[in-house]
Order: C-alpha cells, then structure tokens, then sequence
C-alpha cells in the first residue's frame, strides 16, 4: 500500500481514500487494485500482461493508451545509477506516466504548480496517473527494486523534459 508524505507540511497518509482523495487535489490519479490476481510478481512480462488484461485494456479505453509494458528493475542492473539519473531530475512528459507496481517500490515525487511537493511511495498493487506537463522525478526505495506495468499513448513511449531547476535536490 502506498505512503504519501508532503514534508513541507509535515503530513504523512497511509489509507487508501486519504491517499486517493489527497492526490486528486492536486491532479494525479491513484488507485489501489491489490495483488488478487494469480500471478506470480516474478512471471514472465506476458503472463503479468495477460493477468492485468481486463484492467489494462479499461485503462487504454479511458486514457486513450495504446501500448503497454513490463518494467523490471533489480539492484543487480549493470549501470543501474546511470540509468536511474535519467529518472531523478525534475522533469515533465507530453503524455501521462501510468505505472502499476508488481513488485518493489517506486517514489514518484509530484511538484503541482501551486502546491507542495508531494512524495508517493508506491509497493505492488499501487497505480499511478502523472498526467502529461505535470512536474515530477522518481527514484527506488533502498531496495532497488521494482517491476511495473507501464501504458503509453505514443508507441515510442516517453521523452523527459528537464526543468533544471534543482527541486529534486531539497527532498
């Protein structure tokens, strides 16, 4: 289950609703669809996709997807920090980032224009719209560990548009 901590106000969320109610105030979809499914986190990327297909395909349906994937990110990755660098400047994409976690935990720290910036940590069952233009970075928990589904709405995926304005660097 996810853990939303909004450090400037000193405020940390753990239900679902809170978390779900918190993030729609300022423009990011969350939802909790859990583990129910019978599919191991560690199945091959087709047999994640095929588990999730009913969700996956009322997803593309909704938000005009047309593709998705499996992530898969372990601590053993050659070049894993390099990789992650890519990831961890503040940045914003011409299309929503859509990410279920399977496995692991992702942080997805959110910069709404005229709020605070708002970290999600997410662990298997959690799902996440940043929609497109809005700021964010994301880094892995000291696991170093996640495996997710990810939608597209370019089958070329995304492109980061850096802000370089180094928020990233006080939280």
């Amino acid at each position: 289950m996810a853990v939303v901590t909004v450090p400037d106000k000193n405020l940390t969320l753990t239900d679902a609703e809170e978390i779900k109610n918190y993030l729609a105030s300022i423009g990011i979809d969350y939802e909790h669809w859990g583990n129910a499914k019978n599919v191991s986190p560690d199945a091959s990327a087709d047999e994640i996709l095929d588990a999730y297909s009913d969700e996956i395909e009322q997803m593309k349906t909704k938000g005009g997807y047309v593709t998705a994937d499996v992530i898969d990110i372990k601590a053993d990755i050659p070049n894993l920090e390099t990789m992650l660098d890519k990831f961890r400047p503040e940045h914003w994409h011409d299309e929503d980032e859509v990410r279920f976690i399977v496995k692991g935990c992702g942080i997805f720290h959110i910069a709404p224009e005229n709020g605070d910036v708002t970290a999600v940590k997410m662990t298997a069952g959690d799902l996440i719209r940043v929609p497109n233009g809005t700021k964010h970075w994301f880094d892995l928990d000291e696991s170093r560990t996640v495996r997710a589904i990810r939608l597209f709405q370019d089958t070329t995926g995304w492109t980061p548009h850096y802000t370089e304005s180094g928020l990233e660097k006080n939280y």
